[in-house]
């Protein structure tokens, strides 16, 4: 029951916050950081207990702390059986996911603790997203994938459509507009997914049990023979409009348009756990669920989806690089770094695979780093205009250091976690022939991003100090407490990767193995 607890504190404690009244703000902000360090403890534990020998994919005997119980199950006639359970269940894709959703969630909530406006129902909201996301990591049942990934998006949508900046009702529409249209996409697939796939091929017609399990879909022998994803051509049309679906969380170009406008627009907390988290459950929707599902429409696009994440790279670098604003710098550099997940993911390596997932994790903490190295200055000079300030190195020094600390874990220093992910990447794609050229040209992607962040950091921090910023106060202990705990993440993972990569191993080999096995056979069968 470990993974329910991990899904549904949050979710109980933001219930119990109903009842109390609004005036008690400290309940609702100590409620709130009582939840996320449940969240993280049972995390620690999932760590100290996971076997790093298992790994399934499509096996259900390599997922671990699996919960199994029957939800919905009626007879259809002459459609068989429908089949809908409560399945939970991690690998060495999931965990890694989890870490990072129960850590950065807990400094979203220290973050949060400057807001002021409607705290009770901010701190609702806030605890029923983290249930939310939590639950897309841990779900092993469509049906259920589904339903959180939906739930995600109405917290979402009101923590950026009130507590946002002037323009935070065009964000927020923007942002549930787009991933709602892509959502359903993901369910047209979902319904074509069900009927397709049965746990007990070979039954008669009125006998077959058709299962939103996930694992049931990932072993090819289940699939129907005659449905129609079992035709070559619509099940590319399948794979086609999910990875739109998932595209559009990434966020991918072109479907990007709604990050920087959220990220302006959102508080400091919630650009947080956007950049640090909600943006990692598109590109971990791939591996959950396309590259297992679909691995001959995998191998098809292989080249395509590679194309696209050098698209990502390098116009989210140019992007940033002609940016005013350092918080809507920091939202193109996000769409720049997901680019590094879809090229290595494209690889189809070992060292591409592993590199991309290092990258997720990373690029959640490196951006929650960013967000809160932005909210500092925002809320001391009240804009974020990078041509307005100058020679803040002399009135605020540990702050400019923690600041060029972060930009240099994101333009990829060696012995930090951004250049580990990025360095995987780099050999995986360029070990490959399909990704070798696009690969090369990739790189550049990395000089466009050192560019940006080192003349962005001379002009907000060097010369002479600003006359207006005289009485700019330093970082406070809450600030820094949360800027030192990512850091130090951000240190670990550079220094010792194999703290993170241990866990990944065995499933991204498992990964790659099916998808070029299965994958090959499947066309061969078509």
């Amino acid at each position: 029951m470990i993974l329910s607890g991990l899904i549904f504190i949050p979710m109980i404690i933001a219930l119990l916050m109903i009842v109390v009244p609004k005036e008690k703000t400290a309940v609702f902000r100590w409620g709130a950081i009582l939840a996320s360090v449940i969240q993280l403890a049972l995390v620690a534990i999932l760590v100290q207990n996971y076997d790093l020998t298992k790994a399934g994919i499509n096996e259900a005997a390599g997922y671990q702390f699996v919960e199994n119980y029957s939800w919905i199950k009626v007879s259809a006639g002459s459609y068989g059986i429908l089949d809908i359970s409560y399945t939970l269940g991690i690998d060495g894709l999931s965990l890694p996911m989890l870490i990072l959703t129960a850590f950065v969630g807990l400094i979203g909530v220290i973050s949060s603790f400057s807001i002021e406006k409607y705290i009770k129902g901010y701190f609702i909201s806030y605890l029923i997203l983290l249930s939310a996301m939590t639950g897309v990591f841990a779900a092993l049942d469509f049906f259920l994938f589904y339903l959180f990934w939906e739930m995600m998006l109405i917290p979402m949508y009101f923590l950026i459509g009130i507590w946002g900046g002037p323009r935070r009702e065009y964000a927020a529409i923007k942002f549930f507009l787009y991933t709602f249209i892509g959502s359903l996409l993901m369910l047209l697939v979902i319904i074509g997914l069900y009927f397709s796939y049965v746990t007990n091929p070979g039954a008669a017609p009125e006998d077959m049990i058709h299962s939103f399990n996930m694992i049931t879909m990932m072993n090819q022998g289940n699939l129907v023979a005659g449905s129609l994803l079992s035709v070559e051509h619509w099940r590319h049309v399948a794979f086609i409009l999910m990875f739109l679906g998932f595209a559009v969380k990434i966020p991918m170009f072109p479907f990007h348009t709604w990050l920087p406008d959220a990220h302006v627009e959102a508080p400091t907390p919630i650009s947080v756990i956007l950049a640090g988290v909600l943006l990692k459950m598109g590109t971990y929707g791939l591996v959950r669920v396309l590259w297992p599902i679909f691995p001959e429409s995998v191998l098809y696009f292989a080249w395509l989806i590679a194309l696209f994440g050098v698209i990502n790279i390098l116009y989210g670098a140019l992007t940033a690089m002609g940016q005013t604003d350092l918080k809507k710098l920091i939202a193109y550099s996000s769409i720049s770094h997901m680019g590094f997940v879809l090229l290595g993911l494209a690889s189809l390596t070992t060292e591409g695979t592993m590199g991309a997932m290092v990258q997720m994790f990373s690029h959640g903490i490196i951006s929650a780093m960013l967000f809160l190295v932005v909210g500092v200055i925002y809320d001391r000079a009240h804009h974020r205009d990078i041509d307005g300030f100058g020679g803040l190195a002399k009135q605020m020094p540990v702050y400019a250091g923690i600041t060029l600390f972060a930009f240099f874990a994101s333009l990829g220093l060696p012995g930090l976690s951004g250049f580990v992910a990025e360095a995987l990447v780099f050999m995986g794609g360029f070990s490959q022939p399909v990704t070798q050229n696009l690969t090369i040209i990739a790189t550049l992607g990395m000089l466009i991003t050192a560019i940006y962040y080192l003349w962005t950091y001379q002009k907000v921090f060097t010369g002479e100090l600003n006359p207006k910023y005289t009485g700019l106060t330093e970082i406070n202990s809450r600030e820094l407490t949360m800027m030192t705990a990512l850091g130090v993440s951000i240190l670990l993972v550079g220094i010792y990767p194999s703290s993170l990569t241990d866990l990944m191993t065995v499933s991204v080999n498992h990964l790659n193995d099916l998808v070029k096995s299965a994958g090959t056979v499947m066309v061969g069968l078509n």
